[in-house]
């Protein structure tokens, strides 16, 4: 559709913000990027790991996702503001890298923990950037929808690579773990909200987390090479946090639905 047929009245600048965010969001999977970079599809690679390899990193990665819920609730807005740290993210994650490479899969039930914190700050810095306020819960849950995001794929039909089909298909269990959270705080982190939530975003993000460790399978993976790995896995998430958070401002102002129907018609 031309941009002078859209159904709502838009600014030009937020047009253009949200067809960059549509352009990040719609990015190639993270599977597809870590082919690209390693030079081969990850087939290799996950016939490398270990039997019932994807269960195991499941349950780590649903463990993780629960330290960051409770770090999400409560720490995340107690973080001073001290300018922009995506490159400081980006290292971070590329020297966990760099030690995961060297050491192998062993490091996973150590790595993943850490990369999905350092992948949790890098969020909240950019929804800071874009303008939310983290002082506030919905704000801070919405920090978590970016570990289910991972663009679209050759392999993904429309419905599951759609970003806002994604979104619909957690908002109970951000609804449930945000009534929780309202009536009763955190409490415990095993809280039955809290767990449900959890396993949902680790059904997609630990798939993304084993593409990056089949990535790290492949014989010819360095030390080095599992530096650019985890640079690659920080720089799509930061991408895909971009995206959302500047579709998020732009809903705050023009409303959900009337950003949703004028993203469905943007050409990028």
């Amino acid at each position: 559709m031309d941009d002078k047929q859209l159904p709502t009245p838009i600014e030009a600048e937020d047009l253009e913000n949200l067809r960059v965010a549509k352009r990040k969001l719609e990015s190639p999977s993270l599977t597809v990027e870590l082919a690209a970079l390693v030079g081969q599809p990850l087939e290799a690679g996950m016939k490398l790991l270990p039997k019932r390899f994807s269960g195991r990193v499941h349950a780590i990665t649903q463990a993780a996702l629960l330290r960051a819920i409770d770090i999400a609730i409560g720490s995340l807005a107690k973080s001073p503001k001290v300018g922009k740290h995506e490159a400081m993210h980006r290292w971070l994650s590329a020297g966990s890298g760099a030690i995961g490479g060297a050491v192998g899969l062993w490091s996973l039930p150590v790595e993943i923990p850490i990369s999905t914190t350092l992948v949790l700050r890098a969020i909240a810095d950019i929804a800071r950037d874009e303008g939310h306020d983290l002082s506030r819960l919905d704000v801070r849950l919405a920090c978590l929808e970016v570990f289910a995001l991972g663009g679209a794929s050759a392999q993904d039909n429309a419905a599951e690579s759609s970003y806002w089909i994604i979104r619909g298909s957690l908002s109970k269990a951000f609804a449930d773990a945000a009534t929780h959270l309202t009536q009763r705080g955190l409490v415990s982190e095993g809280a039955p909200p809290l767990v449900r939530l959890a396993a949902t975003l680790a059904s997609r993000f630990s798939v993304n987390l084993s593409a990056q460790a089949a990535a790290k399978a492949i014989p010819v993976v360095s030390a080095v090479s599992g530096a650019a790995i985890n640079l690659l896995f920080m720089q799509h998430f930061q991408e895909m946090a971009r995206g959302h958070f500047i579709v998020k401002r732009l809903e705050a102002k023009y409303g959900s639905d009337a950003i949703q129907r004028i993203y469905a018609d943007l050409d990028i």
